[in-house]
């Protein structure tokens, strides 16, 4: 695992060395909707990286698919060369939804399995 705190960084370095870049929504107030801003964050890197052959999702549902309903609307962002359907799947799974709102760090969650 490598994080710098930047969505252009780690975009870039997702596209030139490989990886999954996850910014999930979380149970904290203010981030269950997600963090980073659909319009002006999201969508962009979204772009880019299926443009090289890759995939951006929120965890079930495709960035570039979303409409946006405010100008900074927040949602979560998963984007990789290669794991984002192995990141939907963990999304999907009745064991993690059963257990939390926040998928990532459920009992059963990505970084628990």
């Amino acid at each position: 695992m490598r994080w710098s705190g930047s969505l252009v960084s780690e975009t870039y370095r997702i596209l030139t060395t490989g990886g999954t870049f996850l910014y999930p929504a979380d149970a904290r107030d203010g981030n269950r909707s997600g963090h980073l801003r659909l319009v002006y964050e999201a969508q962009p890197a979204a772009l880019i990286v299926e443009q090289a052959g890759g995939m951006a999702s929120t965890g079930g549902k495709r960035i570039l698919d979303i409409a946006p309903e405010a100008l900074h609307q927040r949602v979560p962002l998963t984007s990789s060369t290669e794991g984002v359907s192995r990141v939907e799947q963990l999304y999907a799974s009745p064991e993690i939804t059963r257990h939390s709102d926040a998928p990532l760090f459920a009992y059963r969650g990505l970084l628990r399995v």
